[in-house]
């Protein structure tokens, strides 16, 4: 079998793309090592400082190829994370306030990462690790077989759990790691999905929701659809990411290009 991914995000209304403030990332499946696809998803906090590198730096260093799903290699993920973080060269250039925040405000960041194993074997399988209430759903022929971790609507934006770019709160926060696995067949597909979004998705539970989401296309449509759910107020007006992946027998025939 094989898997890909698509990723759709939208700021928070009134702000622009640049202000988006969560991270996305993938990986392929390593033949030398057999080492299956990765994906991961952060979402960084609003009040943090320097919240979108953190994200980004979550995500890009859990697809690595030398991070396991154990919280020892998870505690090691951390740690570099946190240490390119703090000597990002962007950040670096700051001055004055700024300053002060990179060392006594920081940030942090929830975070979901998904590994897909098995994929040429007898029993494929996903594996996730999680912090907070960033969320993977798992759907199979428009019905939601699997929720990790397994929220209700209104557990949502209390405080949610962070990996921190304080050293010292980090041991603590591996050792609440959550982790779930599951089966996987042709045709499931699986959503990571940032707060805001995962808990209008929780509510909305239904065939017309997973088939509106499987049909996505266009940035564009997604970025709609957000902005519908925050005029009704179905959806908190937070930046929304969603990554959906699909897994199937074959490798698609087509490849479409969203300009």
């Amino acid at each position: 079998m094989y898997a890909w991914q698509v990723v759709f995000s939208a700021p928070k209304q009134g702000n622009d793309p640049w202000e988006w403030e969560d991270g996305a990332a993938a990986a392929p499946e390593d033949r030398e090592t057999g080492r299956g696809p990765r994906f991961a998803l952060a979402d960084g906090a609003t009040e943090g400082f320097g919240s979108t590198r953190w994200a980004m730096r979550l995500v890009e260093g859990f697809v690595a190829p030398d991070v396991e799903l154990t919280r020892r290699s998870l505690l090691g993920w951390a740690v570099r994370a946190q240490d390119g973080w703090r000597h990002d060269p962007v950040l670096s250039r700051a001055s004055g306030v700024e300053l002060f925040k990179l060392d006594s405000v920081g940030s942090f960041a929830t975070f979901l990462g998904c590994e897909l194993t098995g994929l040429a074997g007898e029993r494929p399988r996903w594996r996730a690790v999680a912090v907070g209430d960033t969320v993977l759903f798992h759907v199979r022929g428009n019905r939601l077989v699997g929720q990790f971790p397994p929220m209700r609507a209104d557990d949502f934006g209390v405080n949610p759990a962070g990996v921190p770019t304080v050293p010292a709160a980090l041991p603590g926060v591996v050792d609440r790691m959550e982790f779930a696995e599951g089966d996987v067949e042709p045709g499931d597909l699986l959503y990571l999905a940032t707060d805001a979004l995962a808990q209008w998705m929780v509510r909305e539970d239904d065939d017309g929701l997973w088939s509106l989401l499987a049909g996505l296309d266009h940035p564009h449509r997604f970025r709609e659809l957000a902005d519908d759910r925050r005029e009704t107020r179905e959806m908190t007006n937070d930046d929304v990411t969603l990554m959906r992946i699909s897994v199937a027998a074959s490798w698609p025939d087509q490849l479409v290009v969203c300009v």
